[in-house]
């Protein structure tokens, strides 16, 4: 995600479940440090012997994952220092986005820098300083990831950045209590999601609240729903014509998507319980949005699985719990479109031991140490990875969101706004879609982003 994930996470972070790129954007101020070795004592050396010898080797790694989840990431890393004898050298920098673009400038580039979204990764990538994945990084990308998580990290044909952790958006919260007592049964088409939510609002209750206030960046919920039901109603190739803009952004397959989400966001019907009518969605912050749901004055909040770390101090968010999630349906049961996003792991140097870094960052058995780490960094596309790794430290969010990724039918598409040039993605689709809430309709709303799209 791009820098405005600073707006959007002013979450107070315990340090469990701002997952990926979520932690990109939150925490302290930089540190630099080297790997710890904690975790290291459990490494089987036998699956590094492929990585060589790189005693008395450096690889330098830059990011924006700061404290706490630096932690988690460098515990991934120790095995390989201790089986390789490498040192894996991070800093950890929130203001990573600007400053690896001011470094790229002055020439001062690290080993490897973790892309947080596939559109600062191209940029970097055009700057003819970046390196291209080696065959054995990109043999070990084909064998454990999906074709289109690969083409995130290409450019112009060329594979340079395997992927790291991922996030998933498709999302529905709600009250496990509320479905027990109303024998209410999670829905999974689309048709059945509106069907409960027309059942729930004939009762007088307002079944969906929301919440869009995000500071300088208010409006970007607005675009993860329209981005939902554009995979939904037009497909994932649309989509991506879409993203890309080969198809303009007032089309008809988008104005589609943003009037099925408005079925929802601007049905009088529907929204906002507990904090007001529909307008209400624009003056509720992003934060407080699915809160409602504690108090039974609505059901459902759709958001990503980063907003588990929002809910108050002693929410319980599992099946049995407080609040648990659903994934957002797709057309028929069968239909498992995911927008979410990613890290990737993009070199600068041309080394064998920068290469043999990236490889082992795309095998399974780094996947495997995310997730028995837990916290922000289990969430791992790699389809290849154990789920019951995260037995012991991954939240229940975790586990559904690894379900999702990994399973065979998904259809996995990166967040559309995020790789949009900026001018739209957190500039106009936030300001109109603002303005699309609180009352513009939905053709102004799409001719005025398409007519800021970049000449």
């Amino acid at each position: 995600m791009t820098a405005r994930m600073t707006g959007r996470l002013t979450l107070a972070v315990s340090g469990t479940l701002v997952i990926a790129l979520g932690a990109a954007a939150c925490g302290a101020s930089s540190t630099k440090t080297t790997s710890g070795a904690s975790g290291a004592n459990s490494a089987d050396c036998a699956d590094y012997k492929q990585y060589g010898d790189l005693k008395g080797k450096t690889v330098t790694v830059y990011t924006g994952i700061v404290t706490p989840e630096d932690q988690l990431l460098k515990d991934t890393w120790a095995p390989f220092e201790k089986c390789t004898g490498a040192t894996i050298k991070g800093e950890f920098d929130k203001t990573f986005e600007a400053q690896i673009l001011v470094r790229a400038k002055a020439g001062n580039l690290p080993d490897i820098g973790i892309m947080p979204q596939p559109g600062l990764l191209q940029t970097l990538v055009k700057t003819g300083k970046a390196v291209p994945a080696n065959q054995a990084t990109t043999d070990m990308v084909d064998k454990n990831f999906t074709a289109s998580w690969k083409s995130y990290g290409s450019v112009d044909g060329k594979f340079y950045a395997p992927p790291q952790n991922a996030s998933m958006k498709s999302l529905v919260w709600y009250s496990p209590k509320e479905f027990k007592d109303k024998s209410y049964t999670v829905p999974t088409t689309l048709d059945e999601l509106k069907a409960l939510s027309d059942k729930i609002a004939a009762t007088g209750k307002k079944p969906w609240c929301a919440g869009i206030g995000s500071g300088e960046a208010t409006g970007w919920p607005v675009t993860d729903w329209m981005e939902d039901f554009m995979l939904r109603t037009a497909g994932p190739e649309e989509y991506d014509k879409w993203v890309n803009h080969t198809i303009a952004f007032n089309s008809a397959e988008p104005t589609a998507a943003l009037d099925a989400a408005g079925e929802y966001l601007k049905n009088s019907k529907y929204m906002n319980g507990g904090l007001g009518d529909v307008k209400s969605i624009a003056s509720t912050t992003f934060q407080d949005g699915g809160l409602p749901i504690l108090k039974g004055q609505c059901s459902f909040h759709r958001q990503a699985s980063f907003y588990a770390a929002n809910w108050p101090a002693g929410t319980k968010v599992a099946p049995d719990g407080d609040v648990f999630a659903f994934y957002l349906p797709g057309k028929t049961a069968t239909d498992k479109p995911v927008l979410g996003g990613g890290e990737f792991m993009l070199a600068f140097r041309d080394a064998p031991e920068v290469h043999a870094f990236q490889t082992f960052v795309a095998s399974t058995t780094w996947a495997n140490l995310a997730e028995e780490g837990g916290g922000g960094r289990a969430v791992t596309p790699n389809k290849n990875a154990d789920p019951a790794k995260c037995a012991a430290k991954c939240s229940e969010i975790d586990r559904l969101a690894i379900k999702v990724l990994q399973d065979p039918k998904a259809v996995f598409r990166f967040d559309g706004s995020d790789q949009m040039p900026s001018a739209v993605g957190s500039n106009s689709f936030w300001k109109q879609a603002t303005n699309w809430i609180t009352g513009q309709s939905t053709k102004d709303t799409v001719d005025k982003i398409e007519a800021s799209w970049p000449k």
